[in-house]
């Protein structure tokens, strides 16, 4: 079973990458918050160099697990890949939201190469992240009428000899800006090559950097993460080659492993990873306000029955209980991953809670430190800022919490919705 132990070698990873975030990251956190839509570049050179192939070896969104064949058989021990990408994602958010989502690798679009791309598609397109330069991967789903319910989407993917035809558009685009313009970059654009399927219709196709008929329309000005581009992207007969779908272009795909289906199992890796993100910004959080009330000589009193706290001290503590129990789910999550266990409910459990107790954390952070806490004197009100992301990309806290009903009472989409 799972170990809450972390191992001697996590644990060295964990120092080193607190040391690089605090060294780092806090220092210009400021300013890149301010200077929205600027590439940190000097620190992008830096953790690529480094940490080629992504953070923590699978990107900032901890890519998808290996399959069998793909070297994870081969060690003698438990693999630790997930967790381990996990610890790092966390202390790196700590530093910074907006940096971390700023930084290179394969990002959600990589994550669905490698969970159900063809070995030529991974070798192509998953080994430009282990080269010299940094690369950006992206993924494409939510639209002006399609955000949470997928199966909305209007974007159409039509076949013209050896090329697919893409016209739509996609808003909300993480990391598309990045993607796109850098010259091996990709995203991945979830399409439909049949209106009149619904699901079973949707496919996920890889379009390249320079794809003719294809423009980013719109950057967005945003409320937190500003160091990280988000765009609109607009396709108008956008031709990409006719071996850039992953999976199969059938609308009835009988193996239930490629395609919509098979995409979509890839946030069962990335949503852990988004916890981590959370309770990395609310670490970060609580972690300044403790010091800030120790400094001043107020420190909390553990030792004591609850009923004798303060309210503040009973404020902290149960912040930290909170993100605590998030982490122990998100810990859970990634390794059901590292064993090759399926982790749907776990995924979406550890996202909710990860994503609630980050929102309620900043806020009564920034509450409880009061007018000093709602200045740009110090950095917890850009926390509070970044924190409520966690709760909205990559499926929303709603979805996040339907998913976990289905999943304990056995229900499918046609009995709760």
């Amino acid at each position: 079973m799972i170990d809450f132990e972390l191992s001697p070698r996590t644990k060295g990873t964990q120092r080193m990458l607190r040391a690089f975030a605090e060294q780092a990251l806090r220092p210009v956190a400021r300013q890149y918050d301010e200077e929205e839509h600027e590439r940190p570049m000097d620190l992008i050179n830096m953790v690529h160099g480094f940490m080629k192939g992504g953070i923590g070896g699978g990107g900032l969104t901890g890519g998808a697990p290996k399959k069998e064949g793909e070297g994870e058989k081969k060690e003698k021990k438990p693999s630790e890949r997930q967790l381990m990408t996990a610890v790092t994602i966390e202390e790196i958010f700590w530093g910074d939201a907006g940096i971390a989502l700023a930084f290179p690798g394969p990002g959600l679009g990589g994550a669905a190469v490698q969970a159900t791309g063809t070995p030529e598609q991974k070798e192509l397109f998953l080994a430009r992240f282990a080269g010299d330069t940094p690369v950006w991967g992206a993924m494409a789903i939510t639209e002006p009428e399609a955000g949470s319910d997928t199966a909305n989407i209007r974007t159409t993917a039509a076949k013209d000899g050896n090329e697919w035809v893409l016209n739509g558009e996609k808003i909300f685009v993480t990391a598309g800006k990045s993607a796109l313009e850098d010259s091996d970059g990709f995203v991945v654009v979830w399409a439909t090559v049949d209106p009149k399927a619904g699901r079973a219709g949707i496919k996920p196709f890889i379009v390249e950097h320079g794809a003719p008929g294809m423009q980013i329309t719109k950057i967005e000005d945003k409320l937190g993460i500003r160091c990280s581009d988000t765009v609109s992207i607009s396709f108008m007969d956008c031709r990409i080659p006719e071996d850039n779908i992953i999976g199969s272009p059938e609308v009835v795909d009988k193996t239930q492993t490629k395609g919509f289906k098979g995409v979509m199992a890839t946030f069962d890796a990335t949503r852990p990873m988004v916890a981590a993100m959370a309770i990395g910004v609310g670490r970060a959080a609580l972690d300044s306000l403790k010091q800030t009330l120790a400094d001043e000589g107020l420190e909390v009193r553990y030792d004591i029955s609850p009923n004798r706290m303060t309210a503040i001290e009973r404020d902290i503590t149960e912040m930290e209980a909170n993100l605590k129990a998030a982490r122990l789910l998100t810990w859970r999550a990634v390794w059901m991953l590292d064993n090759g266990q399926r982790n749907s409910l776990e995924a979406s459990m550890a996202k909710a809670k990860a994503g609630l107790a980050v929102t309620e954390i900043t806020q009564k952070c920034v509450e409880l430190m009061g007018p000093l806490g709602y200045s740009r004197k110090l950095l917890l009100e850009k926390w509070m800022r970044d924190a409520k992301i966690n709760d909205i990309f990559e499926g929303t806290g709603q979805i996040q919490m339907l998913i976990t009903a289905r999943n304990v009472l056995g229900f499918g989409r046609d009995k709760l919705k």
